[in-house]
C-alpha cells in the first residue's frame, strides 16, 4: 500500500469555473479518507483527478514517491469503485472480476486464486456464475468491490458506491466496507455526500465546500470542534442549531442576547468572546446539548419557548420551537411528554456552546 499526497491541486474548466481550489491532502498509508461536501463542493473532481480521469490544472499528487500527474490510469496502481457499479452484463460475476486481469495478461491460475480469494472475502462465491441481472444491489456493489479487490492495488478510490442502495442496504454495506478496509488494511480514498457515512466509516474526514477544503479531521474532532459554522452545520444530524446574537458585557459577565433570548457566555469561552463585545456573532449548539429544563438548571442557561412540531423517533424524541427568532431542536428522552403549542423551558449545557463569527463563519 502507499500514501497519497495532494499538492496546491487546482481544477479550472474551459469555462472559467474552478472547481478545486488549492487542496492540500496527507492521506497515510492504509488510512481510510473520507471526502464529503454537498454538490458541486470539488469531491468527486479531486477524486477523479487522483484516478487520471480529470486533468489536473495545477498542482502534484504523489502515490508513494512518484508523481503520477503525467501517469494514465492504468499506470496509477490504483482500483476505482463507481457509483453505477459498471459491471458488464453479458459477463459473469467470476468474468466482470477476472476481466481486468485478463487485459494485463495474468496467468489464469494466478487469475482463478484471486478471483476466489476476493469472493471468499465478500461472500460472493456461491454467485460466480450468474449475470449481474440476476443479482441484487448490495450483490452487484459487491461484485464492484471484487473487481477493484482482485488487482491488489495501492490504492482503493470510492466514487459514492452506496448511494443507489436502499436505506438498509446502505448501513449494512457500511459495516461491510469497514469490516473489509480492516481486513485488507488498504489505502482507501471514499468520496460521499453522506455525512453519517462519513463519519462512520472514516479514519479522518475532508469537508469540502465550493473547491475549497473547509477542515480535515477525526470524525468526533469535527463533531466536537468545527472550525466554522459550515462545518458545524453540515456534520451532525439533526444539524447544529444557529441564532444570531449580540454580545453585550453588563454587570462583569458577558451575555448573548437575541429576541426573547438572554444567556450567559459560559467562563470557559469569556477569552476568546470578549473581543467581540458590542457585536452580532452566530451562537450554535447541538440538539442533544439541549433539554427540557428542570430545577437544577441554572437560570442564566434556560429560556422559555413554545412546543412547535414534536417528533417521536422510539429511541429519542425531537422537539422543534423558536428562540431568538430561530427554528431549533432539541433531541431529548423518550420519556419525554409534551405536545405541538406547550409551553417549556429549555436550559442548554455550556460546556457544548460554539460562537462562530458572524462575517466569515470562523469558530471563535
Amino acid at each position: 500500500m502507499a500514501n497519497v499526497t495532494i499538492r496546491n491541486l487546482n481544477k479550472n474548466y474551459e469555462n472559467g469555473f474552478h472547481a478545486v481550489k488549492d487542496v492540500n491532502l496527507e492521506i497515510r498509508d492504509k488510512e481510510f479518507m473520507v471526502l464529503v461536501g454537498p454538490s458541486g463542493c470539488g469531491k468527486t473532481t479531486t477524486l477523479r483527478m487522483v484516478a487520471g480521469l480529470e486533468e489536473i490544472t495545477s498542482g502534484e499528487i504523489l502515490i508513494g514517491s512518484d508523481v503520477v500527474n503525467d501517469l494514465p490510469p492504468m499506470d496509477r496502481n490504483i482500483a476505482m469503485v463507481f457509483q453505477n457499479y459498471a459491471l458488464y452484463p453479458h459477463k459473469s460475476v467470476y468474468q466482470n472480476m477476472a476481466f481486468g486481469l485478463q487485459m494485463r495478461k495474468y496467468p489464469k491460475d494466478e487469475i482463478e486464486k484471486r478471483v476466489r480469494e476476493a469472493a471468499d472475502i465478500l461472500g460472493i462465491g456461491p454467485l460466480l456464475e450468474r449475470k449481474p441481472r440476476q443479482l441484487s444491489g448490495g450483490q452487484r456493489q459487491r461484485v464492484a468491490v471484487g473487481r477493484a479487490i482482485v488487482r491488489h492495488p495501492e490504492v482503493f478510490l470510492f466514487d459514492e458506491p452506496l448511494s443507489n442502495l436502499d436505506a438498509q442496504l446502505r448501513v449494512q454495506m457500511r459495516v461491510e466496507l469497514k469490516r473489509l478496509h480492516e481486513r485488507l488494511e488498504t489505502t482507501a480514498i471514499y468520496v460521499t455526500h453522506d455525512q453519517v457515512e462519513a463519519m462512520t466509516l472514516g479514519d479522518r474526514v475532508v469537508v469540502m465546500k465550493d473547491g475549497w477544503v473547509q477542515q480535515v479531521g477525526e470524525p468526533l474532532e469535527l463533531y466536537g470542534k468545527p472550525a466554522n459554522k459550515f462545518v458545524a452545520g453540515f456534520i451532525g444530524s439533526p444539524a447544529m442549531n444557529f441564532v444570531d446574537v449580540m454580545i453585550s458585557d453588563a454587570g462583569g459577565a458577558l451575555w448573548a442576547d437575541a429576541a426573547g433570548l438572554r444567556l450567559k457566555v459560559p467562563p470557559h469561552m469569556v477569552e476568546r468572546v470578549r473581543a467581540h463585545a458590542g457585536e452580532r456573532v452566530t451562537l450554535g449548539v447541538r440538539p442533544e446539548a439541549l433539554h427540557l429544563a428542570n430545577g437544577s438548571d441554572q437560570p442564566d442557561y434556560s429560556f422559555a419557548t413554545a412546543v412547535d412540531v414534536v417528533e417521536p423517533l422510539g429511541n429519542e424524541i425531537l422537539v422543534n420551537f423558536r428562540a431568538g427568532g430561530a427554528p431549533m431542536v432539541a433531541r431529548v428522552d423518550p420519556a419525554v411528554r409534551v405536545k405541538a403549542r406547550q409551553g417549556i423551558r429549555v436550559a442548554l449545557d455550556p460546556e457544548r456552546v460554539h460562537f462562530f463569527d458572524e462575517k466569515s463563519g470562523a469558530a471563535i
